[in-house]
């Protein structure tokens, strides 16, 4: 399975996120239990859980009421979720909604410029962030997204002003900026906050990879969960299940251009970043700086490999910089190797075939490269005849 969280229509809070998973099956009762019975130790607080129409789009509303004791600082918090104690919460939950808090807490201390250990929650409300972070974190475990692919798309921010405890600040909120810090997001439309600083810290622990546009999926259902203000437009955050005709992973690619260095050095370079673990290395002719004739080297790499061959790039070449394009989606067509016997005019070889499928459908079918030259190479036959006469046996 796949999902998708598509907060582009209208941002995201943590109530918006709650309505979404709900609809995508998790138990209401007993999201709502759980949502009380933390929010409980923070403050007064009541949940109610309603089908509504935005605009509409059917969704559902998680409206949380609350009133906090007081304000507590983040470590008396971590130990007050310690001391709860609730059959459906595993220490894998509560370990996943002690992230989404330590995320929240990163980012005020940041914009406070102060330590960890000083941040106290109060902006987000204890109780109602306890609860909409205890519940989706519930909810999302429930489901088993946890084990399954996550996207995210670039979220609505709104616009206008909000009220503080610091006095009137632009949106977004300066906590929501700094853990939105190199996602995608976009303005506006309304002069209101969307996106929130929980809903932010939801999103980034959930997501696997952010996408720009939707990914290729097989669409299977579509839920949404809705917002608390009546806009000129939905206010509904929409999550989309489904499952992926090919697998996806994330690479990012590092380039330089080369206009000094000669071809040695570049069949070299080529070796040793694909020992130091490079997915594929690409050499382009092109046309760099005043004119000069040069290379372009391309580089795919998964993210925590970049810091070294990066180093790898610049020692070997002498390049003065390279340059990091992170998170980029790629789909992979499954592949399977298998064994088969050719009879080249009485003499019978073993070659691998490589097939490629999309689903269960075949899309491509190649013979392994070394196998046909090795073949070419004992029986004095020229390679592309080898590679024809195999391409002929092969049925597929």
């Amino acid at each position: 399975m796949v999902l998708i969280i598509d907060p582009q229509q209208a941002g995201l809070s943590g109530n918006m996120v709650i309505g979404a998973f709900i609809r995508l099956g998790a138990d209401k009762e007993t999201v709502k239990e759980i949502m009380e019975h933390y929010g409980s130790y923070f403050g007064e607080i009541t949940v109610n859980i309603d089908n509504v129409v935005k605009s509409g789009i059917s969704a559902t509303f998680v409206n949380v009421k609350c009133s906090d004791h007081h304000a507590i600082a983040y470590h008396s918090l971590l130990e007050t979720l310690d001391g709860i104690k609730h059959e459906k919460i595993t220490s894998t939950i509560l370990t996943f909604a002690k992230k989404v808090f330590q995320t929240l807490a990163i980012a005020e201390a940041h914009v406070h410029g102060v330590n960890i250990d000083k941040i106290h929650f109060h902006e987000v409300g204890a109780a109602d962030a306890v609860a909409d972070i205890m519940g989706a974190s519930y909810a999302f475990h429930e489901l088993g997204l946890a084990d399954e692919k996550v996207y995210g798309l670039p979220p609505a921010l709104g616009g206008g002003r909000i009220k503080s405890g610091h006095g009137n600040l632009s949106v977004p909120a300066p906590a929501t900026l700094e853990i939105l810090k190199n996602i995608p997001v976009i303005g506006g439309p309304v002069n209101y906050e969307l996106t929130t600083p929980t809903g932010a810290a939801l999103l980034v622990n959930m997501v696997d990879e952010f996408s720009e546009f939707y990914p290729l999926i097989i669409s299977k259902t579509a839920v949404y969960g809705a917002g608390k203000f009546d806009l000129e437009f939905p206010n509904v955050l929409r999550m989309v299940s489904g499952t992926s005709p090919m697998p996806t992973d994330k690479i990012s690619i590092l380039e330089t251009n080369l206009d000094d260095v000669t071809g040695e050095v570049l069949g070299h370079t080529v070796d040793r970043l694909l020992e130091e673990g490079a997915l594929d290395v690409t050499i382009i002719p092109t046309i760099a700086k005043k004119n000069r004739p040069a290379h372009l080297l391309r580089v795919i790499s998964k993210s925590s490999m970049n810091d070294i061959l990066a180093e790898t790039i610049i020692r070997e070449t002498g390049t003065l910089g390279v340059r990091t394009i992170p998170y980029v989606h790629r789909n992979i067509v499954n592949r399977e190797i298998i064994p088969i016997e050719v009879d080249f005019h009485g003499q019978p070889k073993t070659v691998r075939i490589k097939v490629a499928k999309i689903g269960e459908e075949i899309v491509n079918i190649t013979v392994e490269y070394e196998d046909a030259r090795k073949v070419s190479e004992e029986l004095k036959i020229p390679l592309k005849d080898v590679i024809r006469f195999i391409n002929q046996k092969m049925n597929f």
